[in-house]
């Protein structure tokens, strides 16, 4: 059974993508409380593999998890794109009217705050460390006339009863999860996405003829992301996703590419989930 690390708790989306990747019944997941930790968990042989979020089509990147790439080493090899459908739960045998205060993360009421204030304005909304928590919390404590706002999966993995499905404002959320799973080999002929990280020259024009040569080989360029570089004044890391259809063209843009950067790393090459 593969161990997969994940940040968060059991029921949390990041679990529902891991089960989206691997077969349910194949993984025991490690609960992370920090980005960080997954790295920790892999190098301290307590886990086999980790995923973590990269991007969420509402709130945009994760930042600091792209400089993790960078720095930790640990290749990605594939991902997982998973629709987040916030459910509003209590214990069983409970109806709206009974609920009084909901337990949630942040992101969470900002994703369904105009739902409650639209049909339930009696609700307390307050925050906490994690959904899934707040749900397994809640089942611990027993506590009538509280709710949490969490995955369906965090519903079953803790007994309770869902009031009210699909309570988030903006049905197209989707979270884009990595795999990070240095035992798993994906075959030459199945990869079409890879993620880059490069440096340029502090020069007018030097980003402009990277993608100009990348388009020239029919790489399509799904994502580019530019971080500071410490210490280096008006530099940048640049973290680009390019998908293609051709391994060889790929491997020709690469070597296209090469002269005109300081530095370039492959954080990963894998097969699109989409």
């Amino acid at each position: 059974m593969k161990r997969v690390a994940i940040q968060g708790y059991k029921g949390c989306f990041h679990e529902q993508a891991a089960r989206l990747f691997y077969a349910p019944g194949d993984i025991a997941i490690q609960e992370c409380d920090t980005f960080p930790g997954l790295y920790q968990a892999l190098e301290d042989g307590q886990a086999d593999a980790a995923i973590m979020a990269i991007e969420n089509t509402v709130s945009g990147g994760l930042i600091n998890n792209f400089e993790l790439l960078r720095a930790r080493g640990v290749a990605v090899k594939g991902e997982v794109y998973l629709r987040i459908e916030q459910n509003l739960m209590a214990l069983p045998g409970q109806c709206l009217e009974d609920i009084r205060e909901v337990r949630t993360h942040y992101m969470a009421i900002n994703q369904t705050r105009p739902w409650f204030e639209q049909n339930a304005p009696w609700i307390r909304l307050t925050e906490s460390e994690d959904t899934a928590k707040s749900a397994g919390e809640l089942a611990v404590s027993a506590q009538k006339g509280i709710g949490a706002v969490a995955s369906d999966l965090a519903a079953r993995l803790y007994g309770l009863e869902i009031l009210a499905p699909g309570i988030e404002t903006y049905k197209q959320n989707f979270t884009r999860f990595l795999i990070l799973d240095p035992a798993l080999s994906v075959p030459q002929e199945q990869i079409d996405k890879a993620v880059l990280c490069f440096t340029l020259p502090h020069k007018p024009g030097s980003l402009a003829q990277i993608l100009t040569i990348l388009s020239f080989y029919d790489m399509n360029l799904t994502r580019i992301q530019s971080l500071p570089i410490p210490g280096r004044e008006w530099q940048y890391f640049f973290y680009a996703d390019i998908k293609f259809s051709d391994y060889q063209r790929y491997q020709q843009a690469l070597q296209a590419v090469r002269p005109l950067i300081e530095d370039l790393q492959i954080l990963g090459e894998y097969q699109a989930a989409l």
